[in-house]
């Protein structure tokens, strides 16, 4: 019952109301007069009762309006959307688990006791409970005497004489046995399963955590052996037969989990368990603890974490056997006194509270600390009035803090610092003791540690503003780990680099211009030395440096490289290699060879004419090859000496024959795209391995059928989409701007982002672009990608203001993740340029919203100018801030309940309240200086700074080369995880005017033809297109036929006409300067008049879902199986043939209802393109003429091509409602055109029924024949 709101259901009720306001008030007078409610949520883990003061409708008011929706009437709608029930529901009735997670079900068994043969079998009733057997004395029931069979250490076997039959015994010398025998093969399975897992315990623990118990179950107390019981994630109370004051009937019990039970209150009863040794409460929003604690002498753990006590009793002191207390995340405003007394405490716990300041003489008091945590505290200054040495203290946190000095030479046997993070100019230690320092993201200028920490052997001081390195640094004995990345270091001692223990150096990021010569062999291992200004490295860095695995010298200016030894045997163990963005040309190939157990070469962007194909061919272990970026011809062909390869990025080269590459028995990804390739040898067969093959960006590339058939079982194939661009089609496509994205997958060899990428979008002049990431998961930033567009389009339809349709965009993509949403989530960003409405004809403006980590940055005049937000904890002190007042628990890895560094996510809703869908927005005007716009997600600005990306991109002109390039610096770099980037580049001018003047022409343009080629303009709501200027991508999956795909990739079909010299390009116009043009008709002799023949496009549609997601609200409204779909699984992908017809027919759409079909979501997705690596693309606007062959005979190969001759039973078929203004415009038109005279309208299409609530949209067509109808 209710199921009409979705978000209350009930036993045996009805309701019949007319609105969603009316059905949910009644469900809330129902759930108000039922003593059984409850709540279930993904926030909430489980279900748990209604308090008798809860409001349903009020609860979801304040979960909706923290969500982020603000207008009431916005809420009540959402709160009616049946899609809300994946983030919170009610129900009416007595609540029943979903399975007995804590007791197998009662049952009646036959049961006999004892191994002697002469027991007979007896019907009796069963239940395994906890950690005994219990069969009951008495048949059909479970009242009087009771058998308790423990069972932990025991054993249970099975009885193979007897079918379904199980022996349980216990374990000890006074061990009982009892046979059961079942009914039937499930119980016996079940119950075996579960019993197995019992008595494999090494002590009785009783798990019951998240199953919605308010009560322990009442056969549990049988068990009487129990020593841990865990109640984790429960709404237990106190009252009751099962409640929290029945605990103590436990004798054995040493270790109690409450943690997470909204108890409100510390229960009392719980200090009568004098067994306890181990006790958490925490999360339970506990204001006080009673002065009960002191009865619980033995207890040695205490967690009080994520609560709000401010102070502790006295008598928590006595506890002499505690070692362990957990107060983070409390209120507490200094170090309780209470703990001097616990000389068992060896670990303060208090990350997450209020302690301003630390008095280091204290700490002194209290000789028994010896770790301390004082994390995200706000700590502003650490004093010591005395000169006392605070000995005990090996081990301090002050993450995260607010300290601009710090000064800890008193505590004199420190051996492990953490410091990241604050805001210290200055650094002042002790180094007796010291182990590892970890300082970096400070302001460090000075680091002063007195005496030489000779046991140092880690020291992390990256971000910061060292200019210098202290000697101190060079006589540690015993350092390995060095990172002095992002600082100000002019030049690195020579004595650091010849240490003998040093194994890995980090010094990129500086200002280096040159590297000491190394006087002795070194056991250095990884040295990192990119964006530095190095011209040459040292002469025998790799015959002294014999360990040397890893090398990144990129972003230098060097020349050439060292040779790896003085004669022709090379004992180099270097294994990874990177040398991008450096001067580098063909000669350092031959210093390459000596290099043997070589496995990644990046060498890309430098000045490589050519590869020695010799030198390639000694280079056998090679897994990994980037040569991007240089001007090489050709790949040699020796390459296919490389056995192991199975990565080759050659992209933005100049290379015109294809390697020979696709014989490597392990290749996966070939990049090849943005070169001059030509034409493909291929082998009779490709190796199985091969995953992606990118072939954009080659102009000249033509592709036969048998190549295309090879390539059918690629999963991701990337090949430039042929333009088929009218006259009116390019009057229509011109937009200021165009885009190019690159997507690249890391270490874990999965693809989890995914590009939304719209050129032209909405009404007018727009467009849409955006990113998500999904971090581990691939499912979400699909998801987003397929819908986050047209709920935009959706919510501008509601509101102009950019921060209510962006944050709604925002939330209503959040609630469309359905079940998918609840533990998986992702970062977003969405990027709409668009006229304001208050001046559709006034310049454009830029509105982004985002969450978690995706960025954009805008050029202006040369410099970057962020965007976004980033919502990580570390970088962003207010949604720390926040998410500490909500009393989540933050890991010291900054990541909210150990799950995510992100406080605002689209998904994971399980993690509400503290993490958020709402966005942050901002709206920027944009201006003639605006060059180009950058988007990218977290991996890629960590590695490319803002001021880098955008002079990357300005010295390429091809926003998809710019793309790619950013995405491959970030590789080169270090990172191993997915990275994408997309470059918009823009061409505003002052009064956002996007006409180009016209082009002139060698010989004048002829008077038109008689027969006259008919455009048709985009209706003013027509949905994006990309544009041609920035290539087109088609991306197939490896179920559709090379046939399908054939005039995609530049076959010469029997259709294809190339278009006719300069003079066929139309001139560009703008919104603000139309071209002359009547009832969506181009007038002859107007810019673009022309010869266009009709070309076929095979379009994969962007309706592509996760096979397990149907009922989420993501899929089409179109229940009935469509033509054309095709599944391979996890995938959908909606084909259509479209044919574009202009010789001599006379064909019109019907802009503004065909402009509300596509906006449909049922129909949006006949309208995109969905690549097949998850990336979405807008379909060329010459779609927009189109005819579609729905009943066309279908082949298995070859083409399906469209008459050439207009069919002499062509007719035009007008709507009812359009049927006058056609005949009077096309009569006005007559000395134009030859119009045939309008034909009476089918019933058919006077019918005014609509379709699923809409009106029917109705088109200007012409019908085919009989054999072959073009509807």
């Amino acid at each position: 019952a209710f199921k009409e709101t979705g978000w209350v259901s009930g036993n045996g009720a009805s309701c019949l109301a007319r609105g969603p306001m009316e059905r949910s008030c009644v469900c809330l007078s129902l759930l108000r007069n039922d003593r059984h409610s409850y709540i279930t949520s993904p926030f909430l883990l489980c279900r748990r009762r209604l308090d008798p003061t809860e409001r349903p409708l009020q609860m979801v008011y304040d979960y909706l309006a923290a969500m982020g929706y603000a207008d009431p009437v916005r809420v009540q709608q959402e709160a009616a959307n049946s899609d809300l029930s994946c983030l919170i529901r009610f129900y009416s009735g007595e609540y029943r688990p979903t399975g007995n997670h804590h007791s197998q079900p009662l049952l009646s068994a036959y049961v006999r006791k004892g191994k002697s043969q002469l027991h007979k079998w007896a019907e009796r009733q069963v239940i395994l409970c906890g950690t005994c057997l219990i069969v009951a004395s008495v048949k059909d029931s479970l009242t009087g005497k009771m058998h308790i069979l423990p069972l932990v250490g025991g054993k249970v076997e099975e009885v193979k004489r007897r079918q379904h039959c199980l022996m349980f015994s216990s374990a000890g010398s006074q061990a009982q046995t009892y046979f059961v025998n079942f009914d039937t093969l499930a119980d016996y399975q079940r119950w075996h399963r579960q019993a197995s897992k019992v008595v494999s315990q090494t002590v009785s623990l009783v798990d019951l955590s998240c199953y919605s118990l308010e009560a322990v179950p009442e056969y549990l107390f049988y068990s009487q052996d129990i020593t841990h019981l865990n109640l984790r994630h429960n709404f237990m109370s106190l009252q009751g037969p099962g409640g929290l004051l029945n605990l103590p009937r436990f004798s054995q019990l040493k270790s109690l989990n409450l943690c997470h039970n909204r108890l409100g209150v510390f229960p009392e009863c719980v200090c009568e368990i004098l067994t306890l040794t181990e006790l958490n409460l925490s999360c339970n929003s506990l204001q006080t603890v009673p002065v009960q604690i002191g009865n619980l002498q033995s207890l040695q753990t205490l967690s009080l974490d994520g609560n709000h006590l401010s102070s502790l009793p006295e008598e928590l002191g006595g506890l002499s056997q505690l070692n362990s207390l957990g107060l983070s995340f409390n209120n507490f405003c200094h170090i309780p006194d209470v703990l001097e007394r616990l000389s068992a405490v060896d670990k303060l716990a208090m990350a997450g509270n209020r302690v301003e300041s630390l008095e280091l003489g204290s700490l002194a008091k209290m000789s028994h600390l010896k770790n301390i945590d004082l994390r995200l505290n706000g700590l502003r200054w650490v004093k010591s009035d005395n000169l006392e040495a605070v000995s005990q203290v090996t081990q301090l946190d002050l993450r995260d803090n607010c300290l601009d000095s710090l000064d800890l030479s008193s505590i004199s046997n420190l051996e492990t610092l953490h410091c990241q993070r604050n805001q210290m100019g200055t650094l002042t230690l002790s180094g007796f003791t010291l182990r590892m320092l970890h300082a970096s993201s400070n302001r460090l200028t000075t680091v002063n540690i007195y005496p030489v920490p000779n046991q140092l052997t880690h020291m992390d001081l990256s971000q910061n503003l060292l200019d210098y390195l202290p000697d101190w640094v060079c006589d540690c004995r015993k350092i390995e780990m060095l990172d002095l990345t992002h600082n100000l270091l002019s030049e690195l001692p020579s004595r650091l680099l010849n240490s003998l223990s040093l194994r890995k150096l980090l010094a990129g990021n500086n200002r280096l211009q040159r590297v000491p010569d190394l006087l002795d062999h070194i056991p250095l291992e990884a040295l990192d030395l990119q964006h530095n200004k190095l011209a040459e490295l040292p002469e025998s860095l790799f015959y002294k440096a014999l360990n040397l695995k890893y090398l990144n010298v990129s972003a230098n200016a060097l020349e050439s490289i060292p040779p790896s030894s003085l004669s022709e045997e090379s004992l180099s163990t270097l294994q990874e290699l990177y040398l991008t963005g450096n001067s580098l040309n063909e000669n350092c190939g031959a210093l390459l060879v000596g290099h043997q157990n070589l496995r990644v070469l990046h060498i890309a962007y430098n000045q490589l004419l050519s590869f020695p194909a010799s030198k390639l061919s000694k280079l056998e272990q090679l897994e990994e090859l980037n040569l991007s970026g240089n001007k090489l011809k050709t790949i040699p062909s020796t390459v296919s000496s490389c056995k192991r390869l199975h990565t080759l990025i050659a992209h933005s080269n100049h290379i015109t024959v294809f390697p020979e590459i696709l014989s490597l028995p392990e290749i996966k990804l070939v990049d090849l795209s943005c070169n001059e390739l030509t034409e493909i040898q291929l082998p009779d067969s490709l190796p199985a391995t091969l995953q992606e093959l990118d072939l954009t960006g080659n102009s000249s590339l033509m592709l036969e059928h048998k190549t295309l058939n090879l390539f059918s079982h690629i999963t991701t194939l990337k090949l430039d989409q042929k333009s088929t661009m009218t006259a009116g089609d390019s009057l229509s496509a011109s937009t200021p701007w165009n885009h190019g994205y690159s997507e690249m997958s890391g270490q874990r060899n999965k693809l989890c982002v995914s590009v939304l990428a719209v050129d032209r979008f909405g009404d007018s002049v727009e467009a849409c672009y955006g990113i998500f990431d999904g971090d581990r998961n691939e499912e979400v930033p699909r998801l987003l990608q397929c819908t986050m567009g047209d709920v935009l389009c959706e919510e501008l339809q509601h509101s102009s203001v950019d921060n209510v349709y962006m944050c709604n965009t925002f939330i209503t993509s959040h609630r469309k993740l359905g079940m998918a949403g609840q533990k998986l989530g992702a970062s977003a960003l969405l990027c709409y340029i668009h006229h304001e409405p208050s001046d559709p004809g006034g310049i454009f403006s830029l509105t982004v919203a985002n969450v978690g980590t995706c960025q954009a940055v805008l050029c202006r005049d040369g410099r970057p100018v962020a965007l976004s937000k980033v919502y990580s904890l570390e970088n962003c002190t207010e949604e720390m801030e926040r998410v500490k007042l909500c009393k989540a628990i933050i890991t010291e890895d900054n990541k909210v309940s150990g799950v995510t560094c992100c406080s605002r996510l689209l998904g994971c809703s399980y993690l509400s309240p503290w993490v958020l869908p709402k966005p942050w927005v901002h709206t920027e005007p944009l201006c003639s200086q605006d060059e180009f716009l950058i988007l990218g997600n977290r991996a890629l600005f960590e590695r490319v700074s803002y001021q880098e990306a955008v002079c990357t991109v300005q010295t390429v002109r091809d926003p998809r080369a710019a793309a790619k390039k950013l995405c491959s610096l970030a590789q080169s770099y270090g990172c191993k995880d997915n990275i994408e980037a997309v470059v918009v580049s823009l061409n505003i001018s002052e009064d956002s005017c996007t006409c180009e003047p016209p082009v002139p022409t060698a010989e004048p343009r002829g008077p038109p033809t008689a027969v006259v080629p008919v455009s048709v303009t985009p209706g003013p709501t027509d949905p994006a297109t990309l544009s041609s200027s920035s290539g087109i991508v088609s991306e197939f999956n490896s179920e559709t036929s090379a046939s399908e795909v054939g005039s995609e990739a530049g076959s010469t079909a029997s259709d294809e006409h190339p278009s006719s010299g300069p003079a066929s390009r139309p001139e560009r116009r703008c919104s603000l300067h139309p071209a002359t043009t009547l009832c969506g008709i181009m007038v002859p002799g107007s810019a673009g008049a022309g010869t266009h023949p009709g070309l076929f496009q095979r379009q994969p549609s962007s309706a592509t879902f996760s096979s397990n997601q149907s009922d989420n609200g993501l899929d089409s409204d179109d229940e009935a199986p469509l033509e054309g779909v095709i599944s391979n699984g996890s995938k959908l992908e909606v084909e259509v043939d479209i044919h574009c017809s202009t010789n001599g027919c006379l064909l019109a759409v019907c802009g503004r209802e065909i402009a509300d079909l596509k906006k449909s979501p049922s129909t949006s997705s006949l309208f995109g393109k969905k690549l097949s690596n998850g990336s979405v693309v807008a379909p060329e606007d010459s779609h927009n003429l189109i005819e579609v062959a729905l009943e066309a005979p279908k082949k298995k190969s070859g083409y399906f091509t469209a008459p050439a001759q207009q069919d002499p039973e062509d007719q035009l078929i007008v709507p009812p409602s359009l049927e006058q203004e056609v005949r009077e415009q096309l009569r006005g038109q007559n000395t134009l055109v030859s119009v045939p005279p309008l034909p009476s309208i089918p019933p058919s299409l006077k019918d005014p029924c609509p379709r699923n609530g809409r009106p029917r949209s109705h088109f200007i067509t012409r019908c085919g024949e009989k054999d072959g109808r073009l509807l």
